[in-house]
């Protein structure tokens, strides 16, 4: 039996159509209901929903012996889990942007708003550039317009709301989509079934 964690929302349910294609179908997991924990002893899975940001978690304490999360929540997290395959699915990047027409003052700390402290600690730490970090929950991009901050380190798919907010990307991070991942102690004991998974969803990744 394997026992894969699901991100809540779209990205989750595509990823489930593709393991659905894959051979590990159990029925009702796109049902309505609020039932959270599906199990399909025919095919031997069991899926259950949590929210995105938990996934990583649920994968390295071993509740789940698979599961799927975006490189942005993996990096952020820095969970200790083995990371199988790219899906090629859920597509953004990491960047760093702020108001047009910016520059930079090196003379003192840069001040940076984002929900990814991590991220953005390493990714100046590697430019040996000091930085004051501003935690922020939501609407990112509000931080340089009323100068809390100088840039932001935030995720990017289309970027349109830069575009509508004056904003633009002054460097990229890296690229993001959705990963499966898997606890390391789970793979030692159930490696053949994790690694059968890992060649069926190969023959659903998008061209």
């Amino acid at each position: 039996m394997l026992n894969v964690a699901l991100p809540k929302g779209r990205l989750g349910e595509k990823v489930y159509k593709m393991l659905e294609r894959a051979g590990y179908s159990c029925k009702d997991v796109l049902s309505d209901s609020r039932k959270l924990i599906f199990t399909d002893e025919q095919n031997g899975v069991s899926y259950f929903w949590v929210k995105p940001s938990d996934v990583a978690i649920y994968v390295e304490r071993g509740v789940a012996d698979i599961g799927v999360a975006g490189k942005d929540i993996l990096a952020e997290s820095g969970a200790d889990i083995y990371e199988l395959l790219d899906l090629g699915i859920g597509k953004c990047k990491m960047a760093v942007a702020s108001v047009n027409g910016y520059r930079e003052d090196i003379s003192r700390p840069l001040r940076v708003a984002t929900k990814f402290p991590r991220i953005a600690a390493a990714y100046y730490g590697g430019k040996n550039r000091e930085i004051d970090i501003i935690k922020l929950y939501g609407s990112i991009e509000l931080a340089p317009i009323l100068g809390l901050s100088d840039v932001i380190v935030d995720i990017v798919e289309t970027g349109t709301t830069l575009k509508e907010n004056n904003m633009s990307v002054i460097a990229d991070i890296f690229p993001i989509s959705a990963r499966l991942i898997a606890n390391k102690a789970c793979y030692k004991f159930k490696g053949e079934e994790i690694d059968a998974a890992v060649e069926r969803l190969k023959k659903e990744l998008p061209v």
